[in-house]
């Protein structure tokens, strides 16, 4: 018998859409989502009023315009968000030509497909949440197709789906746990499938870092063994920028080695921490000034930058080892390096150099130079806000003499340019500053909005040597954080102002559980299974060990849910009046009177009163219940249970 497409199931399959579907609305163009569910309304309207399905040119003419408009929203048909705006579109077409079982089981599977592709954007816990509900609705939709005795109450059909889920689970998680892990993704995704994700960049122009720390999503988070650093010690060394032209800086030309030219002498204490970072599909990955060691899978740049061999577009983790204290480049410099560290546009910023030059003159040496720049920020009216004045042509020049307002970007620039209109080598390094401890996990969060800027210069016999000028005009910045640096009328994340100590504590919980899913759910790469393993002395397996150890517990819970089953089976088939008067013909059977397989309940009764013919009364009253039973309009319980207590009164 085919199941009927009727109204029932046509609200079921527009309900398990609606969910895989709704977390695509903000992503997808207005007009895209109005045509999604206009076609849901109408095919539901059409099951109700028992309409006609409309007709195939009508589709097609659809179709047609609705992939030429996904092509002039999105410029292309393929990559991942015009890819998924398709999908959304075919999905719910479907819904119109939708008169089969074929048809509604194509409609299931891709609505499966589209809890996939909720991933591409987010792999959060909520998310994971939300298609769980999903996938339970989609099962129920297609547990109601295949019923064939009527129609399922909408609790039933949630509670055969969720037993379903629940009777995979084990296998589910078997399956993640042995089966072999490989290293990166099992496929590419499309370039755009990175688009929008927040970070660094290779240039810094006015503005950029302000906008950036407006965000307060999680950079990376770290976890220290031992001693955690002091606030001002916490710089995270990022890209740098050497290459200035008036108003941006640049990275410039990278010179990437294993081996570094010269290597940094540490004079301090040594940090040991592992970084989780969270994918921004940029090469750079970042460390506690400065990297001691370098990271799997990656090289140093000459300037001490830690570069990925592949852009990072997964969750990464790796272990470092750092010195706060240190000296760096302190042999000397080439002829190449000292000229990409003096490099200055011409035309650009005459007053800056001006003052440069004068401040020059006054300074004994270049240690004082960058004291003498330092009190100027320190002593004269600069300011440190989010919301600097918009700044000209030569905006080093506007910063340092009109506006005097800006965030670090715009100091840690003036001050780059001033050391090298002085004749003071120097570059710009971006990264983040500070970070904070969540108690609950014991780790470091750091985000968006601790993204910083500082400037190196070289000094003769020191090296390369960390400033930062922004702690000369706002010192709150590096020992307390942006929030109390910056005035109460910026605007900032709400988690970055709020004094409730009852939401930083709820802050903290949901951020410990989310790393705990991010290192152990979407972080469980091969050497967190060798780890898993080891702890059960499966450190030597090899894949078809493993293979073999996944085959063999997956047939044994299949087995156990099979006995289960049929055992659950067995006992609902049989009908508890046919059991009592099996019990009743045992006892017969025990007294000389054997019941043949092929004797009536009323023939064998008469036989039976016959052989013990003082039990005769008892015999014929459970006869005659039974026949009632068994073969009457219906039963109760209190029939059934006269007919076991006389069965059991029976000697």
């Amino acid at each position: 018998m085919t199941p009927r497409l009727d109204t029932r199931n046509v609200a079921w399959m527009a309900l398990s859409m609606a969910l895989v579907t709704l977390p695509h609305v903000e992503r997808l163009p207005v007009w895209i989502t109005a045509l999604a569910a206009l076609a849901i309304a109408w095919r539901l309207y059409l099951g109700w009023k028992g309409g006609q399905l409309p007709r195939k040119w009508l589709l097609l003419t659809v179709v047609a315009g609705a992939s030429a408009g996904i092509y002039v929203s999105f410029g292309t048909l393929f990559g991942r968000d015009a890819g998924v705006a398709l999908l959304v579109v075919m999905l719910t077409l479907k819904l119109l030509e939708m008169a089969s079982m074929r048809d509604a089981m194509i409609v299931i599977f891709l609505s499966y497909f589209v809890v996939l592709t909720n991933f591409l954007y987010s792999q959060t816990i909520p998310t994971a949440a939300l298609m769980l509900v999903g996938v339970w609705v989609i099962t129920g939709t297609m547990i109601g197709l295949q019923w064939r005795e009527g129609a399922l109450r909408y609790q039933e059909t949630l509670r055969l789906s969720a037993i379903m889920l629940a009777q995979a689970t084990p296998l589910m998680l078997v399956l993640f746990l042995l089966f072999p892990r490989v290293q990166g993704p099992l496929w590419g995704l499309p370039r755009d499938a990175f688009a929008g994700v927040s970070g660094l960049s290779d240039s810094m122009s006015p503005g950029t870092l302000s906008q950036l720390s407006l965000s307060d999503a999680v950079a990376f988070r770290v976890q220290f063994q031992g001693e955690i650093p002091k606030p001002n010690q916490l710089y995270w060394r990022g890209p740098v920028l050497w290459y200035f032209d008036g108003t941006s800086w640049h990275m410039g030309m990278t010179f990437e080695s294993a081996t570094p030219s010269y290597a940094p002498v540490g004079t301090g204490a040594a940090y040991s921490y592992t970084v989780t970072l969270e994918p921004h599909d940029k090469r750079w990955l970042f460390a506690l000034d400065l990297p001691a060691k370098l990271a799997p899978e990656s090289r140093f740049t000459t300037d001490f930058q830690m570069l990925a061999n592949r852009p990072v577009r997964s969750r990464t983790r790796y272990e470092m080892t750092s010195h706060t204290s240190y000296r760096l480049g302190y042999e000397g410099l080439s002829p190449y390096e000292r000229r990409r560290a003096l490099q200055l546009p011409d035309g650009y910023n005459w007053r800056t150099r001006a003052l440069a030059l004068n401040m020059r003159n006054a300074a004994r040496d270049d240690e004082d130079m960058v004291k003498q720049v330092l009190a100027m920020f320190r002593t004269q009216p600069f300011f440190y806000t989010l919301t600097p004045p918009l700044l000209g042509d030569n905006p080093v020049d506007d910063f340092l003499f009109n506006t005097r307002s800006g965030f670090c970007e715009h100091y840690a620039s003036a001050f780059a340019v001033l050391m090298r209109a002085a004749g003071i080598p120097a570059r710009v390094v971006t990264g983040y500053q500070g970070g904070e401890v969540n108690p609950i996990g014991n780790y470091m969060i750091v985000r968006q909005s601790e993204a910083h800027a500082w400037a190196e210069v070289w000094i003769a016999g020191r090296g390369w040597v960390r400033v930062d000028p922004t702690a000369a005009v706002s010192p709150l910045r590096v020992e307390s954080g942006i929030a109390a640096a910056v005035p109460a009328t910026d605007a900032l994340p709400l988690a970055l102002r709020s004094n409730s100590e009852w939401l930083r504590q709820l802050r903290f919980t949901w951020d410990s559980f989310a790393n705990s899913w991010n290192q152990w759910v979407l972080g469980y790469n091969p050497e967190r299974q060798y780890w898993l393993l080891s702890r059960v002395g499966l450190d030597r397996a090899t894949s078809q060990t493993l293979a073999l150890i996944l085959l063999g517990i997956t047939a044994f819970i299949t087995c156990i849910f099979a006995v289960v089953i049929l055992r659950r089976l067995h006992r609902h088939a049989r009908d508890p009046v046919v059991a009592i008067y099996a019990r009743f013909c045992r006892k017969l059977a025990r007294r000389g009177a054997q019941r043949a397989p092929s004797e009536g309940p009323a023939d064998f009764a008469d036989r039976a009163a016959r052989r013990v013919p003082e039990a005769a009364a008892a015999i014929r009253a459970i006869t005659e219940s039974y026949i009632a039973l068994r073969y009457g309009a219906g039963s109760d319980r209190a029939q059934v249970r006269r007919l076991k207590r006389l069965v059991r009164e029976l000697q």
